[in-house]
């Protein structure tokens, strides 16, 4: 498998675009029963990344519609 940027460096477009090519490789069915799993687990490191982020940017924009409230805007 190719070099991964570890998550400080990872964007989140970034951990998309790969998993989406995780997916188009375990999709082919051509992989060793071994690489899928890495491939999987990659998937479910992936996911949860992109989980947290989306989850940090929904508090942030809650967190922005609360004081745009309190403040009148």
């Amino acid at each position: 498998m190719t070099t991964k940027k570890t998550e400080e460096q990872l964007t989140f477009e970034q951990a998309v675009a790969q998993l989406e090519q995780l997916v188009k490789q375990l999709e082919s069915g051509t992989l060793p029963l071994e690489e899928s799993m890495k491939l999987y687990e990659e998937g479910v490191r992936l996911t949860a990344f992109c989980t947290k982020k989306l989850k940090d940017a929904s508090l942030k924009i809650e967190e922005l519609k609360e004081a745009a409230d309190e403040t009148g805007i």
